[in-house]
């Protein structure tokens, strides 16, 4: 049996979006900018994505710029808006578990002199909430923390984070990262406050490739790119209308029977969590439980083996999952979001992430308990390390 689990890193497509996107490679495959009939189709197809997707997250009014995905979207974001402000405030304030397409973005500001201050997290991954009404101040441009920890799952409390930024300085800029829960948790833009929001269409059975940054109008954003013409007056260059299109199909499917496409995720993801807990030992949960965590997210670390040995194992019986966060594969060093939550260093070596999609089974889930009993038996027998 094959099994996919690394959904937290991308999904497959959905065979709906390549049959939508199709006919804009070879039929209706105009500039969207120009007026002939191809043109014309182009342009439509983009603004019904704009206005579909904006209404996904009670964003109607606000302005959907096309990206080539949630990294650039962030990058639009961030320096965007930094560079827009620069000459009257130069503080930035995001957390320590953000994805590194954030915590990047942060690291070049800060070596052209902007001030990011970083918040901490608790056990679970929660942001210190005390600690950002601190740090908010007449120099604040912009607050950044992600919806979701892709790694953890911890959903963050977006309104009440949005709630104390207009208290503190309603001229703050509010951020959100939204790629590891659009299509998954409920979400309006205007009831949280979230000023920018990224989203991404790979994470939802969409094409890679397209992602969005949605932003409230009347915001002072610095294009990062300049080039071509497009339909954007913030990002240069032809847009990729076959992606675009096919990250409406994506929404649309995902959006459609809304709740029973979420509790079916969750409830796949408790039958994980309670097989795991029930029949290995010396396991160690990360992130929350309940309602605050993704339902699409299970992450324990197992004692005395490492990560990768597990995943190498699973992979040959057909189970894909993924060591750590998606973008800090192939490294070393413990996660920089388990280290903040206070992980030991070596327990964090043995932690494995699983996220599951609409696509996945009950079957699948049983089969996924029954090998990862067996490869963690059978790694822990040839472990040096007992307990």
């Amino acid at each position: 049996m094959k099994v996919y689990l690394d959904n937290g890193n991308t999904t497959p497509v959905d065979r709906r979006v390549v049959d939508a996107m199709e006919p804009y490679f070879t039929e209706k495959y105009g500039h969207p900018l120009f007026i002939y009939s191809q043109g014309k189709e182009a342009h439509e197809a983009v603004e019904s994505a704009k206005d579909y997707i904006a209404g996904t997250v009670g964003a109607e009014g606000y302005s959907v710029t096309f990206t080539s995905g949630g990294t650039e979207a962030n990058d639009l974001a961030l320096r965007g808006v930094a560079n827009a402000n620069r000459n009257s405030r130069e503080h930035i304030i995001t957390s320590n578990i953000e994805t590194p397409s954030v915590l990047r973005i942060c690291e070049e500001l800060e070596g052209r002199g902007f001030h990011v201050d970083y918040l901490d997290v608790d056990e679970d991954g929660f942001v210190d909430l005390d600690q950002l009404r601190e740090l908010i101040s007449e120099e604040t441009i912009l607050v950044s923390i992600g919806h979701v920890s892709d790694e953890i799952g911890t959903v963050q409390p977006i309104s009440k984070i949005g709630e104390i930024i207009q208290e503190k300085n309603p001229d703050v800029l509010f951020h959100s990262n939204a790629a590891f829960s659009y299509g998954q948790i409920p979400f309006s833009v205007r009831e949280a406050k979230v000023d920018l929001l990224t989203i991404t269409a790979h994470k939802l059975h969409g094409p890679k490739g397209v992602g969005a940054l949605i932003s409230r109008e009347g915001i002072d954003i610095e294009p990062v790119n300049y080039g071509y013409l497009s339909m954007s007056e913030l990002r240069p260059g032809t847009e990729n209308v076959p992606g675009i299109v096919g990250f409406k199909k994506a929404a649309e499917l995902a959006f459609e029977d809304f709740k029973d496409k979420t509790e079916h995720i969750r409830v796949l993801r408790d039958r994980l969590m309670n097989g795991i807990e029930n029949s290995i030992s010396n396991i160690v949960l990360h992130g929350p439980r309940g309602e605050d965590r993704s339902p699409a997210n299970v992450n324990y670390s197992f004692k005395h083996i490492e990560g990768e040995s597990i995943l190498m194992h699973l992979d040959v019986r057909g189970i894909s999952v993924a060591t750590g966060s998606a973008c800090a594969t192939r490294k070393l060093e413990p996660s920089h979001v388990l280290t903040a939550i206070g992980v030991d260093p070596v327990v964090a070596h043995g932690a494995i992430r699983f996220t599951l999609s609409r696509m996945n089974t009950a079957e699948e889930v049983n089969y996924t308990l029954e090998t990862l009993q067996e490869v963690v038996s059978k790694l822990r027998e040839m472990s040096p390390i007992k307990g």
